[in-house]
C-alpha cells in the first residue's frame, strides 16, 4: 500500500513538473523577443512611452475569470539612456496604486528596470515591435504580499498603441494575468 501511494504521489509530481516544463516550450513563457526582431513598427520606448499617456486594462485571476478593471494615467520622461515612467492606477473597486519604473539602457536594445516594489532588478530586451521585460514584484499586503516572477511583453501596433500582456507566476504556475493598452494622449 505505500509503495502504491509514493507510486502516484512520484507520478503526480512528475505530471506537475512535465506540465510546467510544456508550457515553457509552447506557451507563453517561450516567446523570445529575438523571435520578432525584423518586424515592425520598430518599438523604442524612449520614444514610443514619452510624455503623457493613458492604460487600460483588465487582470484575470488563475482560473482566467477578471479579477480587476484599471485605468492608469501614466508619464514617461526620458535623458539619453535614462527614463522615469510615473503610473497611477484606478482600480474598478475604488483602490489606487502608484509606481516609479527608472529605467537604463544598458547595450543597444537591452534595458534594466528597477521600481520600489520589485526583488532585485528586472530585465529588458527591445526586438523589433516588442519588449520583454523579466522582473520579480512584493504584490502589496493587501493582496498577499507574495512575490511572483512577471514575464511583461509590450507589442506596439500599427497605429502606435502598445499593448501590454503580462503573466503572474508562483512557483513556474500562473497565478494572475494582465491584458492592458496605452496610447500617448
Amino acid at each position: 500500500m505505500a509503495g502504491a501511494v509514493t507510486g502516484f504521489l512520484l507520478g503526480l509530481g512528475a505530471a506537475g513538473v512535465g506540465a510546467v516544463a510544456g508550457r515553457r516550450i509552447v506557451g507563453f513563457a517561450s516567446q523570445q523577443p529575438r523571435d520578432l526582431d525584423g518586424l515592425g513598427p520598430r518599438l523604442d520606448i524612449r520614444t514610443h512611452m514619452k510624455g503623457p499617456m493613458l492604460c487600460e486594462g483588465l487582470i484575470y485571476g488563475p482560473t482566467g475569470r477578471v479579477g480587476a478593471r484599471f485605468v492608469a494615467d501614466f508619464e514617461g520622461s526620458w535623458d539619453g539612456e535614462i527614463g522615469r515612467i510615473s503610473e497611477h492606477f484606478r482600480y474598478d473597486n475604488g483602490s489606487t496604486q502608484d509606481r516609479e519604473w527608472r529605467l537604463k539602457f544598458t547595450a543597444p536594445g537591452a534595458l534594466i528596470a528597477d521600481a520600489d516594489d520589485l526583488i532585485g532588478s528586472g530585465t529588458g530586451t527591445q526586438s523589433g515591435p516588442a519588449l520583454q521585460l523579466l522582473y520579480r514584484i512584493r504584490m502589496p499586503q493587501s493582496a498577499g504580499g507574495h512575490v511572483l516572477d512577471v514575464t511583461d511583453w509590450l507589442y506596439l501596433m500599427e497605429n502606435e498603441t502598445i499593448m501590454n500582456r503580462s503573466q503572474f507566476t508562483k512557483f513556474g504556475i500562473k497565478v494572475a494575468e494582465l491584458v492592458a493598452t496605452i496610447r500617448k494622449t
